[in-house]
């Protein structure tokens, strides 16, 4: 194995969170080294984000409403502190990206357009282009970021292990690159590798997003917090693509309406019954297809003929697929969208493992809870990753890191057999029944190949959603439909090799 030093900090992952952190890092005089599997704003939900960053920008709104919002969405799990924390960044972090050149849709007085989006109270996601917000953000991140000389990325880089030294600091990575291993010592490892969508068949995130950042810091001893909370999508457009393209909730937001193959209404006649959570609308979606009345978003009488200028992304899915949403209604379906478990963190990112930090949908802040608020994900990525970048320039390292076990690839066969489980078993509604027949294959794929780190990330899932024996927010257990009176968290450590244990 090659072995290499990195005097700063070590970044995992080139979406918002891990660029913001590796801009703010480099402000602050530290070289940073960035590693990723694929070329920037390649393979990261960051630059497929449609709707918008949410944030506090009109007079009818504060950061404290949208605070407000924000627990109530996340179904009495949103810590207030780290919430209050995000919101109050909003205005900032979003004038920080358009400094960098992020093109925010601006009216006539030069003030950000914002839309309305599921369960905000007031219009608050600044757009780009209607439905492009995610990659134009983060173009403008990459631009900067390839401006900085104290910034290194290595585009072809895939992490495979985390470093430690005897007790059990954060000091390194182990990657793979070009076909061999390489050992990376570092002064501070920012974790920032996404979320976990690829484990699902139905999904609207890179494929390539497995949550094994997750399942590597849970197996050098991080603590793991909520990971059953999983948000599903409600209108990812079906069509037969994987990943699956996705209709932006601000279509929903501009009047377009979910209806089932005979045009009746999937939520209700009022107005803004489309507009409920996002755990409720993908109920009532994956409902009407169990049904066999099928699911469709008609956007033909709210958007119309608008629609290539004010959606162009959706409308291009669309037409690529030979659909035009202009004069049929969209067929839709829930899917994996968004993970608000993850690695437990701070607002600096920092994790329960001394010199490691974990910064957007990898980590758990928090501020999620058990339903993430439509485009808060954005601003946590920014906002967060900054603050990580911040303290990780702080660290100045730990001791000689210690031999770490790289666990082995799932062949292609067993990953789709996995996704497929996943997406039947611990998707929109779950049961113990679904959810031991999921354990159970995830046991027989660990025999025949090994502790393969997207069969940890698929574990953590499911036996949490088995042990929370109510339903809340994303996680829906049909067999316990009700919610429990009191909110507690899920909190995970690995103590012993393949057993996992409530922390302390």
């Amino acid at each position: 194995m090659n072995r290499t030093r990195h005097d700063g900090p070590l970044i995992v992952g080139a979406g918002l969170a891990g660029l913001s952190a590796a801009l703010e890092a480099a402000k602050a005089g530290a070289k940073v080294l960035v590693v990723t599997p694929e070329p920037l704003l390649n393979a990261c939900s960051s630059a497929w984000a449609q709707g918008g960053m949410a944030a506090a920008l009109t007079a009818q709104d504060s950061a404290e409403r949208h605070a407000k919002d924000t627990e109530a969405a996340g179904a009495g799990l949103v810590d207030p502190g780290a919430t209050r924390a995000l919101t109050e960044a909003g205005r900032e972090t979003v004038e920080w990206l358009a400094a960098l050149g992020a093109p925010f849709d601006r009216d006539a007085e030069g003030g950000f357009v914002v839309s309305l989006e599921a369960a905000h109270s007031v219009p608050r996601v600044a757009r780009v282009g209607g439905d492009g917000a995610g990659r134009a953000i983060l173009s403008a991140v990459v631009a900067a970021v390839r401006a900085e000389k104290l910034i290194e990325v290595w585009d072809d880089a895939r992490l495979k292990g985390l470093l430690q030294d005897g007790d059990g600091r954060g000091v390194g990575a182990v990657i793979m690159r070009g076909g061999r291993l390489i050992e990376i010592t570092a002064t501070a490892v920012v974790l920032a590798t996404g979320g976990a969508g690829g484990l699902f068949a139905a999904t609207t995130t890179p494929a390539a997003l497995k949550g094994e950042g997750m399942a590597l810091a849970a197996r050098a001893g991080a603590e793991i917090l909520d990971p059953e909370f999983v948000q599903f999508h409600p209108t990812a457009i079906d069509v037969g693509l994987d990943p699956a393209p996705l209709a932006t909730e601000a279509l929903r937001g501009e009047g377009a309406r979910l209806i089932d193959g005979q045009g009746r209404f999937l939520l209700g006649d009022e107005s803004d019954a489309d507009l409920k959570p996002r755990d409720v609308v993908a109920r009532a979606v994956h409902a009407a297809r169990a049904a066999g009345r099928g699911a469709f978003l008609d956007a033909r009488t709210a958007i119309g003929e608008a629609f290539p200028h004010e959606f162009p992304a959706v409308f291009a899915a669309c037409m690529r697929s030979g659909l035009d949403p202009r004069v049929s209604p969209i067929p839709v379906m829930a899917a994996c969208h968004y993970h608000m478990g993850g690695i437990a963190a701070d607002e600096d990112g920092r994790t329960t493992i001394a010199g490691l930090y974990a910064v957007g949908e990898c980590a758990a802040t928090g501020v999620h809870g058990a339903n993430r608020l439509a485009s808060n994900s954005l601003l946590e990525a920014a906002a967060f990753g900054r603050r990580a970048g911040v303290a990780a320039t702080l660290e100045t390292g730990g001791g000689r890191a210690a031999p770490v076990e790289i666990a082995p690839d799932l062949p292609d066969a067993a990953m789709a057999e996995l996704r497929t489980a996943m997406t039947a078993h611990a998707g929109v509604v779950r049961d113990a029944a679904g959810l031991s027949a999921l354990i159970a294959l995830i046991d027989t794929l660990e025999v025949q190949h090994g502790p393969a780190a997207v069969l940890l990330a698929a574990r953590l899932i499911a036996q949490a959603a088995l042990d929370r024996r109510e339903s809340r927010g994303g996680h829906y257990r049909s067999d316990y439909p009700q919610t429990a009176a009191r909110a507690d968290h899920t909190r995970v450590r690995i103590t012993r090799p393949a057993t996992l244990e409530a922390a302390e």
